[in-house]
């Protein structure tokens, strides 16, 4: 069995950034991935939201975060951890290949788009598709956009977008709303924004980039293709913690429960988009891996000197 001191699962911004910070307070730390570093954001085609980067694409961004974590020290294991559980002085961890133990353990396993599962949707994410109306929709300032679900999250996306493009659809598959209506009375009361409910998206079209969508009416069947340049898909999320069930507390959504200071058990931390919290931005990503970092090296500081 492998051993390192911290354990940081998942490579997104606040795994990577919580390697960086842990190595930098004098731990060895092992890094695990089992898809590609840098989680949602390499999907987006411009990061121009996180500070002091300027405009640079997500695959660069990640490319860049990699490359730091890596020659600040911390190693990187590009596999998959299938089980973890809490063992004598701290944790086992067992990939396809090896078993690890660490002596603390950060958790960064972030959170999914639900996705609308459209033919095309894949191809065109980072290309007028988005997932994020604070972080892309700005580049669609004057343009005509689609925002496609009923909660709360697409009712925000909605009024952000609506003060910056020209026109906002807002595509849900009800009749009514699950998004508060205060939020909705708001876009009603905008002027640009026009309300198709009881439809679904069945087709999205475009070579290089988004030129439409196709909307149907599921109770009277009638189609309408809207010649949109951008496309937010507000439809949920799903945390990816169901490997720590029995280790960590989740809420109802599966959502690691923690607070600000990123403790979620003894000796686990939790960081990023699979904690609980409000915002979800590469901002509070890198801060919470910072933060879940230094707590564990706190941790281990203090579990040493108790020993």
């Amino acid at each position: 069995m492998k051993e390192t001191d911290i354990a940081v699962v998942g490579a997104g911004t606040a795994g990577m950034t919580a390697a960086i910070y842990a190595v930098r307070a004098g731990f060895r730390v092992s890094m695990f991935e089992g898809y590609m570093p840098g989680g949602q954001i390499v999907n987006t085609g411009e990061v121009e939201n996180y500070p002091a980067t300027g405009r640079i694409s997500g695959f660069d961004y990640s490319t860049a975060l990699l490359r730091q974590a890596k020659e600040a020290g911390a190693q990187y294991v590009a596999r998959e951890v299938l089980s973890v559980k809490r063992i004598s002085g701290g944790f086992e961890l067992e990939t396809a290949k090896e078993q690890y133990f660490a002596k603390a353990l950060i958790i960064a396993t972030g959170a999914k788009n639900r996705e609308l599962g459209v033919e095309g949707e894949k191809r065109l994410t980072g290309r007028g598709i988005s997932y994020c109306a604070t972080c892309d929709g700005a580049l669609y300032r004057g343009r005509e956009v689609a925002v496609v679900g009923g909660g709360n999250t697409a009712a925000a996306d909605a009024e952000e977008l609506s003060r910056l493009c020209s026109k906002v659809y807002l595509i849900h598959r009800r009749a009514t709303f699950r998004a508060q209506q205060a939020d909705i009375d708001k876009l009603r009361a905008a002027g640009n924004v026009e309300f198709l409910t009881d439809c679904v998206i069945r087709e999205i079209k475009g070579e290089d980039k988004l030129s439409s969508v196709v909307v149907e009416n599921v109770k009277d069947g009638s189609v309408r293709e809207l010649k949109t340049e951008g496309l937010f898909v507000a439809v949920g999320q799903t945390p990816t913690t169901a490997l720590f069930d029995g280790l960590v507390e989740r809420d109802p959504a599966g959502y690691i429960k923690a607070g600000e200071d990123c403790v979620a058990a003894e000796g686990i931390f939790v960081a990023g988009d699979c904690r609980t919290k409000k915002i979800r931005q590469l901002v509070t990503a890198a801060a919470d891996g910072a933060v879940a970092a230094l707590a564990a090296a706190e941790y281990l500081g203090a579990s040493s000197a108790v020993r």
